[in-house]
């Protein structure tokens, strides 16, 4: 099966995560994703196929080299992201040509260059689009497709020797939650990587510095015409905290290794109002630095409004990078593997975090791999075929190099 076949079908089961359930898997589409996965990992020949009650999948492709080689993994994960709907998702291949692709005539949603200028290095290529009423999932189903289908290209091929590889699938990785469960020790690789970066030749081993603020803003109500000096307006007192904040220091006016404070949900009545922020930075100072400022803010809130709000913060991943300086050599083969394929490396920080930073942390050291997608977690999202065929030939490429450098 080709990897084009295989993300098609992956992209149909509905796989969405959701932060509320507090279960693991968080919804039950994951599972039921996850044993047609195992499924197809037995019958393609895989050994030692492992699927747990929380919805961890492993598998191991043996060694066929006499050497003695450090085993390697390659990790994905089966949700999609809450932002959008990933239910019937009805994905269609176009060859794109430079001008505008409808998405979604009746409601007039545009894929064009002019919004995604992105799309110009694509020129002449199928590129896989939505219908524009759901996100695609190439956020990790591409990531998925592609580590099977390398699996599946190795099995068919026992003249590219490799040593023992483990590959495991992991589910909420979109809620910050895919390594909580992850056994490390269980995979038992010295290192992996993870197929699930963005655009061709992407690799990554620094992403940011993560926590969740949630602020509850306590006010009260009283019959506006009787209110004055008596009413306390929790919508208004949380306006004023949200324009406390840099104005400059969130995800649409930051770039490279800036940091930001976003605003992801906004709940509110007279009465109470709930604030959810997500804090990011890649330096861990400056990352400590915004948490405090969070605080002192709350604190003068508190002051003015007679201690109305009241914050939860927690951390949520940290940079990976203090964890993979040490093994820059698991970088090299990376980096070499695309170059023997003819992917120019695009090294950069990632502005998110993926299950590697947790893991790197676990003591697998995990840097990230490009999986070809684009404007991920919406309608807009699209994945080039050819970009999924270069990450599943880096995933060969990686374990041959491995084999012939012993």
């Amino acid at each position: 099966m080709t990897v084009l076949d295989r993300f098609l079908k992956y992209v149909t089961f509905d796989t969405q995560s959701d932060d509320k359930t507090n279960m693991t898997p968080s919804t039950p589409g994951q599972l039921i994703f996850a044993q047609y996965i195992e499924n197809e990992l037995k019958q393609m020949g895989m050994k030692e196929v492992t699927l747990d009650e929380n919805g961890y999948l492993m598998a191991t492709l043996p060694s066929n080299s006499d050497k003695n080689l450090p085993v390697i993994g390659f990790i994905s994960h089966f949700d999609t992201s809450p932002d959008m709907t990933g239910r019937n998702v009805t994905p269609r291949v176009v060859t794109f040509d430079g001008s505008d692709i409808v998405l979604d005539e009746q409601n007039g949603v545009i894929l064009s260059p002019s919004q995604f200028p992105e799309l110009e290095d694509y020129m002449g290529q199928p590129l896989v689009v939505t219908n524009g009423k759901t996100l695609l999932g190439a956020d990790d189903k591409a990531g998925l497709a592609e580590i099977v289908t390398a699996m599946e290209y190795l099995i068919a091929h026992p003249e590219i020797k490799h040593g023992k590889i483990r590959i495991g699938f992991t589910p909420d990785e979109e809620i910050g939650q895919g390594a909580h469960k992850f056994d490390v020790p269980a995979f038992g690789a010295e290192w992996a990587y993870t197929i699930d970066g963005g655009q061709i030749g992407e690799l990554e081993f620094e992403n940011f510095n993560a926590a969740q603020a949630k602020i509850t803003i306590k006010g009260r109500n009283v019959h506006p015409g009787y209110a004055y000096h008596k009413m306390l307006n929790s919508i208004r007192i949380a306006n004023d905290f949200i324009t406390m904040l840099p104005r400059w220091e969130t995800p649409e006016h930051t770039e490279g290794y800036e940091g930001f404070y976003h605003l992801v949900n906004f709940e509110g009545t007279v009465e109470q109002t709930v604030l959810t922020y997500i804090i990011r930075d890649h330096d861990r100072d400056r990352f400590e630095r915004r948490k405090k400022e969070v605080e002192h803010l709350i604190r003068k809130v508190n002051k003015e409004f007679d201690n109305c709000a009241s914050l939860e913060m927690k951390d949520q991943y940290y940079n990976m990078r203090e964890k993979i300086e040490p093994v820059m050599h698991i970088i090299d083969l990376a980096n070499e593997a695309m170059v023997q394929v003819g992917v120019t490396p695009l090294v950069k920080p990632i502005r998110g975090g993926t299950d590697g930073s947790q893991l790197s942390y676990k003591g697998l050291p995990c840097p990230n791999i490009f999986a070809g997608g684009h404007n991920f977690h919406g309608r807009f999202e699209f994945v080039p075929v050819p970009s999924m065929e270069k990450a599943t030939q880096v995933i060969v490429k990686i374990a041959e190099l491995l084999e012939k450098q012993a």
